[in-house]
Order: structure tokens, then C-alpha cells, then sequence
């Protein structure tokens, strides 16, 4: 090979090199963001802003959950269950959260056991994840996990007796992750809910992603459709008015849509 064709390699080669590593795979291209331990540290998933606690079978609104809880005295669910499909979040410049998830308790005391996902737009970029929650403490992000806009999941927390069971399945990703805990102290299973949110994040409640409207079905209490319960239909507004944040719409056959109205 002539020197001028050898240093011809050499060009071609290291012009190739460069754009091989300017374009990013595949696979890499198509990974969203995704959560991670030091975003799930800050945020937790209390109820907030709760108007008209006492009532029950009514539509009741709060500054930060969307969606319907079952109520009823001490010990009456033992689990719940839901499945949906993860939105795809509409991300601007702005840092916003959103979380999609079952649990028990949480509407009427400061217990709560759950799990569920997440569509966050953090640094203008869409994130997304897996979590589960035991109050008082923060979220805790499942690891080793991708998430993304279009997966298939279900969620279910049920108490056995001694422990509460949490497990997360993605069946369009093919995993699933389940926790076993002792339950929140003072947990009463008062109370079973199928929940859109704008979680706190950092002892503040966020700005609430444009998820766009998420389904939940399979929506379940104790084996039963929820709605055989008459939950409260709870909807999310600002703080400061009235002004509706996210919207359920009526339930049946254990099915419902959420809707985002605003930030």
C-alpha cells in the first residue's frame, strides 16, 4: 500500500470513529431518562389538601391527588389492585412530576403502602420510573428497571396478615419487582386507592407533568371492582383556587380515565 493510500485509510478511519461515536445506538436513543435513587429520595406521596375528609360516596377534591379511594373502618381492604399504561409525558423547560399508583391507607391517616410508576419532565428531558413507598419514608426507585411511555403495567399491594406484599409488573419490558414490608406504623387498611399525582417533592407539592390522560383498569379492592364500593371520587386543584389540576372520570367495571388539566 502506497503511503498516500495508507494515510487515506487513516483519514477514512478516524472520520468514521467520529461518527460512530457523535450517533448514539439504537438502543441508546431510545432509553428515556430514568428514575434514580438521589430524584426518589425527595419525594413522597402524602395526601395533601383534602377537602371535606368526612364525607363519603362524593366527589371531594385535594391540592395533589387525582383519582378514587374506597373507604371504610379499620381493617376493611386488605388489597388493591390496578393496571395501566405509563403515559408519555409532554416536557417544556420546566421541572414537573407525575405518579401513577395503588395503595392502602393514605386517605383518612398518615399510614400508606404502595406502588406504582412515574412520568417526570426534569431539566427539560422526559424521565421516567418504578418506585414503591411505606410512610413516613421517601419514595425508593426499583433498580435495575427501564421504563418508558407505552408500558404495560400492574400494580398490587396486599396485606397478608404480618407483612404488606408490593409488586410491580412490566410486562411490555418483561419484569416484574415485588418488596415486603411491615406497613407504615398505625396502619389501620382503612382505605384503598387508584391514584393519579403530583407528588412532594423536596416537602413541597410539584408542578404536575402533562401526562395527558392514563387509564387505570382492573381497578380492585379485596378481589372486587372498586366501584362496587362507592369510593370517593377525589380531584386534584391548585392550592391558591379552584382551578382543576387533574380530573377522573366516572368509574365502572373497576375502569377509569384521569385526565391533566394543568401544571
Amino acid at each position: 500500500m502506497s503511503p498516500r493510500s495508507s494515510a487515506g485509510f487513516v483519514l477514512v478511519t478516524a472520520a468514521a470513529l467520529t461518527a460512530a461515536l457523535a450517533t448514539p445506538s439504537p438502543a441508546a436513543s431510545n432509553t428515556p431518562a430514568q428514575l434514580t435513587q438521589a430524584i426518589a429520595s425527595h419525594e413522597s406521596h402524602t395526601l395533601r389538601g383534602l377537602a371535606q375528609p368526612g364525607k363519603v360516596n362524593a366527589t371531594v377534591s385535594s391540592t395533589n391527588w387525582s383519582g378514587y379511594a374506597a373507604t371504610g373502618s379499620t381493617g376493611a381492604y386488605t388489597s388493591v389492585a390496578s393496571s395501566w399504561t405509563q403515559p408519555t409525558v409532554t416536557c417544556s423547560s420546566a421541572t414537573t412530576y407525575s405518579s401513577f399508583w395503588v395503595g392502602l391507607d393514605g386517605y383518612s391517616n398518615s399510614a400508606l403502602e404502595q406502588t406504582g410508576t412515574e412520568a417526570d419532565c426534569i431539566g427539560g428531558k422526559a424521565t421516567y420510573g418504578a418506585w414503591w413507598e411505606v410512610l413516613p419514608a421517601s419514595e425508593s426507585a426499583y433498580s435495575g428497571v427501564t421504563v418508558k411511555g407505552g408500558d404495560k403495567f400492574t400494580a398490587t399491594v396486599t396485606y397478608t396478615g404480618s407483612t404488606f406484599t408490593m409488586t410491580l409488573a412490566d410486562s411490555t419490558e418483561g419484569w416484574t419487582k415485588t418488596t415486603t414490608h411491615a406497613g407504615s406504623s398505625g396502619f389501620k387498611n382503612a382505605s384503598a386507592e387508584v391514584i393519579a399525582e403530583a407528588p412532594e417533592v423536596g416537602g413541597s407539592v410539584a408542578s404536575l407533568a402533562d401526562f395527558g390522560t392514563v387509564t387505570f383498569t382492573g381497578a380492585k379492592a379485596n378481589g372486587s371492582n372498586l366501584d362496587t364500593y362507592s369510593p370517593n371520587e377525589i380531584v386534584m386543584t391548585k392550592s391558591s383556587s379552584s382551578a382543576v389540576r387533574a380530573q377522573p372520570g366516572s368509574i365502572s367495571g373497576g375502569s377509569f380515565a384521569d385526565v391533566w388539566k394543568a401544571g
